[in-house]
């Protein structure tokens, strides 16, 4: 698929964000994944997105999703929309 319109914000060991990885993963979605800082006062760029900083936000240009939240939400968009 090349190049992805799928960016993920995450943080290292975050169980929900290894949840969305796993099922981009396994629909074998290409996605880019943007680091957050720990502390949520430095989360400029996902509070931006998503109105909220909490992990994981997904970002799907392509179908216009600007800043989802909630790891089960984003689950099951990915699967209805690409699986």
């Amino acid at each position: 698929m090349g190049d992805t319109d799928i960016i993920l914000y995450e943080l290292e060991g975050c169980p929900y964000c290894q949840k969305v990885k796993r099922t981009l993963s396994d629909i074998g979605l290409d996605y880019k994944s943007r680091h957050v800082p720990r502390s949520h006062s430095e989360r400029d760029e996902v509070q931006e997105v998503s109105g909220q900083t909490g992990v994981p936000v997904l970002v799907d240009e392509l179908n216009g999703v600007e800043g989802m939240a909630e790891s089960d939400d984003i689950v099951e968009y990915l699967e209805e929309t690409y699986a």
